[in-house]
């Protein structure tokens, strides 16, 4: 569903197909068809997390979208620091825009485990607490008395970030700001992404101040849903931002 499987054979990209579109090909040729009238939701956090950033969605390449990201993110929450590190490898690109909209220097601060999966779609706290630990390994020599910008994709449940945190002081960092790519997350998906039920979305339970005490950090910005627009660059009613608005697309059975 991405065009960089696209790339892997050799196939020219041409375009989207539409909600509701049906194309034919035949002998006489390549025929679009609509089957059912329909208007164009599509999932802003495609561009924040699960799509890979080599991707093009819309006309606009994923990683320079989130690297307007970080960028956005420096503009709103900017702090004096001397390192700024993207949560690899979603949060690398927004890394990257932090520090140059930022000027301050960009560097690796934790080596990802290649072979551990995502943590936050994990049925039991306490895999996905054994997973954060197995998935990131830290380079103290880097973070050493360093006051650290840590840019990352998303807070869902809280389950990543205060390890994430800990990790980091415990390598030597003197402070840890986290800056967020996505808004707080306060409303479950009910299309498809497996992300959590509102009791457990810490954005729905806690304050923004209280989660940066939760999670251990120094301070905490997440990127308004204006600054996250102007990053994507794309109209905002082609997307849907219900997990962070309550604003579902077509009625929904909400949680009991």
């Amino acid at each position: 569903s991405e065009t960089c499987a696209l790339d892997l054979i050799d196939a020219e990209y041409i375009r989207e197909i539409t909600p509701g579109e049906l194309v034919l090909i035949n002998e006489d040729g390549i025929h679009s068809l609509e089957v059912f009238p329909a208007k164009r939701k599509a999932c802003i956090f495609e561009l924040i997390y699960f799509a890979r950033p080599d991707s093009v969605i819309n006309g606009r390449l994923l990683y320079q979208a989130r690297q307007a990201m970080g960028a956005g993110l420096a503009e709103e929450y900017p702090v004096e620091a001397d390192l700024v590190m993207g949560v690899p490898d979603s949060a690398t690109a927004a890394g990257v825009g932090y520090a140059l909209k930022s000027d301050i220097p960009l560097s690796e601060g934790l080596i990802k485990n290649r072979y551990v999966g995502r943590t936050f779609i994990e049925p039991h706290q306490r895999i996905r607490d054994l997973g954060v630990k197995l998935k990131f390994n830290p380079l103290p020599q880097m973070l050493e008395g360093e006051r650290l910008v840590v840019v990352d994709d998303s807070i869902v449940r809280g389950t990543t970030t205060p390890s994430v945190v800990k990790i980091l002081r415990r390598a030597g960092a003197k402070e840890v700001h986290m800056r967020i790519c996505a808004p707080p997350i306060r409303y479950p998906c009910f299309f498809g992404v497996d992300m959590a039920t509102r009791w457990e979305l810490i954005a729905a339970q806690k304050t923004i101040p209280e989660i940066r005490d939760f999670i251990g950090a120094d301070s905490l910005g997440f990127l308004s849903i204006d600054g996250l627009i102007k990053a994507v660059a794309l109209p905002k009613d082609i997307f849907c931002m219900a997990c962070f608005t309550g604003d579902y697309p077509i009625p929904v059975q909400l949680e009991m």
